[in-house]
C-alpha cells in the first residue's frame, strides 16, 4: 500500500485494515469507564460527559435542542448512535432481501426464537421489579448484542456448524428489530407533528430517489442528516431516523452481476492489447488509464449502495462509535450501590439476561420445532440450542442504550447505575456460561448432524 493512499484513509479504516477484534476494543473501553468512575478522576469523567458540544454551521448550532446545547453524552447517544442504528438498518435490509429473513419459511424460526427471547426476559424483570419507576426498564434485558454474541461463537472456531452461526445472527437481527420498535413506541415523548411530518416526507423522497435508481450518495447523506434533525425536534428518538433512512436506500445495482463478467472481460482484453502495444512503458497511456477507470467504474456499479455504505461506515461504528459509547455509558459507580439496591433493578436485569433469555429462546424454539411449525437447522439439537440461547443473554450495547432511555431523569441516576451493573454482570455470565457449554458439547471440527431428538 502506498504512503499516499494510506494518508487518504481515515483512522478507523487504517485500524480496520489491521483487523483487531472490535469486541476487544469495546471491552477495553468498558473496563476503562468502570475504573475511572471508581477512581479520583470520577468528577473529571462526569464533567467530560456533561460538557456542552458546540458545532456551528453559520448561525446554526447543530447540537442545540430544546433550547439547550447537547452534552458529550447526549451527542454520543442521540447523534453517533444514530449512525450505529443506521448500520443496523442496513444489515436488516440485506437480511430481508437476501438473507435468513428473505422468505417466510427462512424467517419463521428466528422470529419465534427472538420473540421468546424478548417476552420471557421482560416477565423475569417484572417478577422482581414491578413497581414504578423501576418497571420502566422492563425492556432492558430484551436485547442481544450481535457483535459480542458472534464474537464468542467465533472464538469456538471450526467446531461451530455454519447453520448455528446463521441462526444466532438471524435471531439477533430480529431482536434488533424488536428493540427498535420498542424504542420508537415507548421512548418517544411529547411528539411534535410538524417536524415529524416533514421528516417522513423526506423519507418518501429518499425512497423515490432509490426507485429512480439514483445511486449518488450525496443526496442520501444530506437527506439522512435532515431526517435525523427533524426526528430530534419531533420527540421521536433520533436513532430511529438512522434505521428508517437505511431501509429507504436503494438495494439494486446499475450493472447486473450476471453482465459484469462480460463487461470486465471486454475491458481487460482491451487493456492487454494496449499493454502489448506499449512495449513495457513505465507510464500508463491515456487509453490504459481510461480502460482502468472503466474497470473500476463498472465494478463499482455492480455493488449495491447499501453494501458500499455499509463497508464505508462499519469501521467507524466498530472502532470509534461503539467503544466511545461504552466509555460514555458503562461507568458503574460501585460505591453508591447498596445490598438492598442489588435485589431490585440489577437482579431483575441479570435474571432477564441469564437465565431469562436462554429459557425464552429455547422454549419457543423447542415448541415450534416439536409442533412441526418449523424445521430444526442442520446441526441443531437441544443441548446446542441451549448453548446458543445462553449467548443470546449477551445484551450489552443495546441494553445499555435502552437503560439510558429508561432512567433518563436526573432523579433516577442511582437506578441507572444499578441497571448498568445488572447488564454488565448478566452479559459476562451469559458469555462465559454459553462459551463453556458449547465448548464442552461441540466436538472439535464438527459440522454437526442432529445427535439427539427434540
Amino acid at each position: 500500500m502506498s504512503t499516499d493512499s494510506t494518508q487518504h484513509r481515515s483512522f478507523a479504516q487504517r485500524l480496520y485494515a489491521l483487523r483487531p477484534n472490535p469486541t476487544v476494543l469495546l471491552f477495553i473501553a468498558t473496563i476503562a469507564a468502570i475504573l475511572i468512575a471508581n477512581s479520583p478522576w470520577n468528577d473529571a469523567y462526569n464533567a467530560f460527559l456533561n460538557h456542552p458540544v458546540h458545532i456551528a454551521v453559520g448561525d446554526v448550532d447543530i447540537f442545540r435542542h430544546a433550547g439547550h446545547t447537547m452534552t458529550v453524552s447526549q451527542v454520543v447517544n442521540d447523534a453517533l448512535m444514530a449512525i450505529f442504528f443506521f448500520l443496523v438498518g442496513l444489515e436488516i435490509k440485506q437480511e430481508l432481501l437476501v438473507g435468513e429473513l428473505s422468505s417466510p419459511k427462512k424467517a419463521l424460526l428466528p422470529i419465534i426464537a427472538a420473540l421468546g427471547g424478548m417476552v420471557v426476559p421482560v416477565l423475569f424483570f417484572l417478577a422482581i421489579a414491578n413497581q414504578h419507576p423501576q418497571s420502566i426498564g422492563a425492556a432492558i434485558p430484551m436485547a442481544t448484542d450481535i457483535a459480542f454474541a458472534l464474537a464468542v461463537l467465533t472464538a469456538l472456531g471450526s467446531r461451530v456448524p455454519k447453520s448455528l452461526r446463521i441462526f444466532l445472527a438471524a435471531l439477533a437481527v430480529v431482536d434488533d428489530i424488536g428493540g427498535i420498535i420498542v424504542i420508537a413506541i415507548f421512548y418517544s415523548t411529547h411528539i411534535s407533528w410538524l417536524p415529524l411530518g416533514i421528516g417522513f416526507a423526506l423519507l418518501g423522497i429518499t425512497l423515490l430517489l432509490g426507485r429512480l435508481k439514483i445511486h449518488t450518495l450525496e443526496p442520501y447523506i444530506v437527506l439522512g442528516i435532515a431526517v435525523w434533525a427533524l426526528f430530534l425536534q419531533s420527540g421521536i428518538h433520533p436513532t430511529i431516523a438512522g434505521v428508517l433512512i437505511a431501509l429507504c436506500l436503494p438495494a439494486g445495482t446499475k450493472v447486473h452481476i450476471g453482465k459484469l463478467s462480460s463487461y470486465l472481460s471486454d475491458l481487460t482484453s482491451r487493456l492487454s492489447t494496449e499493454a502489448r502495444e506499449a512495449k513495457g512503458a513505465l507510464v500508463l497511456s491515456h487509453e490504459q488509464l481510461k480502460i482502468i477507470g472503466g474497470i473500476k467504474s463498472t465494478a463499482t456499479k455492480a455493488i449495491s449502495p447499501v453494501q458500499i455504505i455499509e463497508h464505508a461506515i462499519a469501521p467507524l461504528v466498530n472502532y470509534v462509535i461503539l467503544p466511545l459509547f461504552a466509555f460514555v455509558n458503562a461507568g458503574i459507580t460501585f460505591g453508591g450501590i447498596t445490598s438492598e439496591g442489588l435485589l431490585g433493578v440489577p437482579l431483575a436485569i441479570f435474571l432477564g439476561l441469564f437465565p431469562g433469555k436462554a429459557i425464552g429462546i429455547t422454549l419457543f424454539t423447542w415448541v415450534a420445532i416439536r409442533m412441526g411449525i418449523c424445521a430444526a437447522p442442520v446441526g441443531m439439537n437441544l443441548r446446542r440450542l441451549i448453548g446458543l440461547s445462553i449467548l443470546g443473554g449477551i445484551g450489552f450495547t443495546v441494553s445499555l442504550f435502552i437503560a439510558n432511555l429508561s432512567y433518563d431523569d436526573p432523579s433516577m441516576l442511582a437506578m441507572l447505575n444499578e441497571a448498568k451493573l445488572g447488564i454488565f454482570v448478566g452479559t459476562i455470565v451469559s458469555g462465559i456460561v454459553g462459551y463453556a457449554l458449547l465448548y464442552r458439547i461441540l466436538p472439535k471440527g464438527a459440522d454437526g448432524e442432529i445427535s439427539e431428538a427434540y
